[in-house]
């Protein structure tokens, strides 16, 4: 059955109406408050109402409805939608610890068994990100050492541009192999060649991971799990991808152990692999937890960061003024030089460019779910321990009240009448609070190096009649659609 055709998805819902009316009945004790919502229909929720393709865009809509807090029902569950920043930021920043949970969402489920740090609850969590925040610090992360890294990797980046002559080609696979291979020096101490076929498919397994769990078949399997199971083509690709990833996690570090050497910790799985000797009894440092960390770490350090930099260059095409104005920063104040994070100080408008490339891509619309950890009041509220809650991310990067041209790709949001760089309150890309990505600083360097490094060598242009669309591809992050570029040598 394709559940990625429309007919077949309306078949699924209507077969899922029927078949799950059995189930259908549970309701929250009268002791908590939920927000109101659109009324949802029984088995179904909301699901009538929701874009199965672009949900976010759906619950951004229906905050103007209902307001910054609303509860929608996805099948029988009743998810609280949070959106703009001042509700956003509320809820994880000054609500921290009580938003600081994950649901178990069927997909994510099935992919990480909760083992690992982005899918991880209770104390397995609290552990792992803590390893992983020391770990990424000591092995470089936002230090001079990681830093080389970058700028090395930037020049097979360029030589890789260079080498297609200003001809069109597509530049998907080789960002996402540039910027995979800074996560990969940190996991693995390794490098891998562009071409090499290991990473190509460790990449190809993220891409089309990234798609599948945002599909519109896997928004009715999340809401029907245990209906449309033996069905979902989604479950079993991202199944099987999951698992090819997890037999060259485990490979790489079962051979990494039989070389382990506590006073010499060459990379993050050996820091783990010590961890591990160290627990007694083994709890937490698992090798289930390195399979998972090892897995998260790497598709989040390279799909999001990736994704950003094709945005950079998609929108440098298509605002070749903007584009010039950057080079014309690089050229005064870096010249021919290499780029550094020191420059970037001194770069206001490029400091601008990317972080409004940032905004304006929102790379992760819905944001990772979050749950409640305990009751908590919030804003009138009394939502229950356990509550499914989406802190809308595209809500708070399009936020009107922040942002005065939302809609548009405009760096002045982050300029003074002056020129001078100026931070907003609501640029929140990486989200915020307890569960706010591991690694931030990482992905803010890796942003500067390579893109002005790009900028410094090449004008970026559209091949000869071809047209520039802005309008995000289907899945779980928000990629620009399939396109080429021509990369014109500057001189």
């Amino acid at each position: 059955m394709n559940l990625s055709d429309p007919t077949t998805l309306v078949l699924s819902v209507i077969l899922c109406f029927f078949v799950a009316l059995f189930f259908y009945g549970r309701k929250r004790s009268g002791k908590y408050n939920l927000p109101p919502g659109p009324r949802p229909l029984p088995i179904i929720g909301n699901l009538h109402i929701l874009d199965l393709k672009k949900p976010y865009q759906t619950l951004h809509q229906l905050s103007k409805t209902y307001g910054s807090i609303y509860t929608i029902t996805l099948g029988v569950e009743e998810v609280v939608v949070l959106c703009g920043y001042d509700a956003v930021k509320d809820a994880l920043v000054n609500h921290a610890d009580e938003f600081s949970g994950r649901p178990k969402v069927p997909i994510f489920h099935d992919i990480t068994k909760g083992y690992g740090v982005i899918f991880a609850h209770n104390d397995n969590w609290k552990v792992m990100r803590r390893f992983t925040l020391s770990t990424l610090r000591d092995f470089g992360m936002g230090k001079e050492g990681i830093e080389n890294k970058i700028t090395e990797e930037s020049d097979f980046l360029v030589q890789k541009f260079r080498s297609y002559k200003g001809k069109p080609f597509d530049n998907h696979m080789t960002i996402n192999a540039a910027v995979a291979n800074i996560i990969v020096s940190i996991l693995l101490s390794h490098r891998f060649a562009y071409e090499d076929p290991t990473l190509l498919k460790l990449l190809k397994i993220v891409n089309e991971n990234v798609k599948l769990i945002g599909s519109p078949a896997a928004v009715l399997y999340n809401a029907f799990p245990s209906v449309i199971n033996w069905c979902s083509r989604v479950k079993h690709t991202v199944g099987r991808n999951v698992d090819e990833m997890h037999e060259f996690v485990r490979k790489t570090f079962t051979n990494q152990r039989k070389e382990l050497d506590a006073n010499d910790q060459r990379n993050l799985i050996d820091s783990f692999l010590v961890k591990q000797q160290e627990e007694k009894p083994q709890s937490y440092f698992s090798n289930e937890n390195l399979t998972a960390l090892v897995s998260d770490l790497f598709g989040a350090g390279m799909e999001t960061t990736s994704t950003t930099l094709r945005w950079g260059l998609l929108l440098m095409m298509k605002y070749p003024e903007i584009q010039r104005k950057v080079q014309s920063e690089i050229q005064k104040v870096i010249g021919s030089a290499e780029p550094q994070v020191i420059h970037r100080k001194q770069m206001p408008y490029t400091d601008a460019v990317i972080h409004e490339i940032q905004r304006f891509g929102n790379i992760i619309p819905a944001n990772v779910p979050h749950a409640t950890t305990q009751d908590v009041n919030f804003r009138g509220y009394l939502l229950p321990k356990g509550t499914h809650v989406i802190p809308l991310l595209t809500s708070v990067l399009y936020d009107k009240d922040h942002f005065v041209k939302a809609d548009e790709f405009y760096p002045e949001h982050f300029l003074d009448s002056s020129g001078n760089f100026v931070r907003r309150e609501a640029f929140m890309p990486f989200s915020a609070g307890k569960r706010s990505c591991a690694g931030e600083s990482l992905a803010k360097m890796e942003l500067f190096i390579f893109f002005t490094k790009l900028l410094q060598n090449f004008t970026f242009q559209a091949p000869p009649g071809a047209s520039l669309d802005l309008t995000p591809a289907l899945g779980f992050t928000c990629a620009p659609m399939q396109h080429m570029i021509c990369a014109i040598p500057c001189a």
